[in-house]
């Protein structure tokens, strides 16, 4: 599955006012890897940034002033999330903002039209039910390095947010008989080994070190998601 972890930033809380996008900021996954692809612009908004706005970006209309406008970016945004699963932590927003900057272009429908989302507010509200589930909160929680979020900025915020969705999704990968290749150009290509006679497959040996670094991280996911799948098999 390719996925794009996918924030911006806005002039505002409402698209609905007139509020414009000033920067999207995305990271690929394929199979739950990161691919080492991302896009990232910055965006002339045409507007003032509301109170308050301003200052949790950090972004000013001086600095804006030469970065280009939604419509010469968007054929390019568009390429690189087209078919894609969009991770995205309180999807409404981005999306609406997204959706609100498609619709002053002609024929560009809407994302919905083009990929399907995942929530991680409301993943972690179903694992977290009660709790504050904010970004930060999340990292907090689910032992996240964001000491370099001193602002909001789109792709450090996606970079963090991979690293979270992961974490809040670690019990539901599945085991398979895939690899990776990275080409020459360090775009990475998932190549899946055939699947015949049982007793044909690779057997793998793992030594001391690797038995035990297995088992620290099984000891990590029992600790984050209160029980430990692997190990309830190798019980029964």
């Amino acid at each position: 599955m390719r996925q794009v972890i996918l924030d911006t930033e806005t002039t505002g809380l409402e698209w609905r006012k007139g509020n414009r996008v000033v920067e999207i900021g995305c990271v690929e996954l394929l199979e739950r890897r990161p691919t080492g692809r991302t896009f990232h612009t910055y965006l002339h908004p045409d507007r003032e940034f509301e109170p308050g706005a301003q200052e949790v970006t950090g972004l000013t209309l001086e600095f804006l002033a030469d970065k280009p406008r939604f419509p010469e970016i968007v054929d390019e945004f568009l390429a690189f999330i087209d078919g894609a699963q969009l991770v995205i932590h309180n999807a409404a927003f981005d999306v609406g903002f997204l959706d609100a900057e498609l619709a002053r272009l002609d024929g560009y429908g809407k994302l919905l039209d083009r990929c399907t989302v995942e929530d991680t507010l409301l993943l972690a509200r179903e694992r977290f039910p009660g709790q504050r589930n904010s970004l930060d909160a999340l990292c907090k929680r689910l032992d996240v390095d964001n000491s370099q979020r001193q602002l909001h900025g789109a792709l450090l915020d996606a970079q963090i947010l991979m690293e979270v969705y992961l974490a809040l999704t670690s019990g539901q990968g599945e085991i398979g008989f895939g690899g990776e290749q990275a080409d020459a150009k360090g775009a990475t290509t998932v190549v899946a080994m055939p699947v015949g006679d049982a007793s044909l497959r690779p057997r793998v040996r793992i030594d001391d070190e690797e038995a035990q670094a297995h088992a620290a991280r099984l000891d990590v996911l029992q600790k984050k998601a209160g029980r430990c799948l692997w190990r309830e098999l190798e019980a029964g």
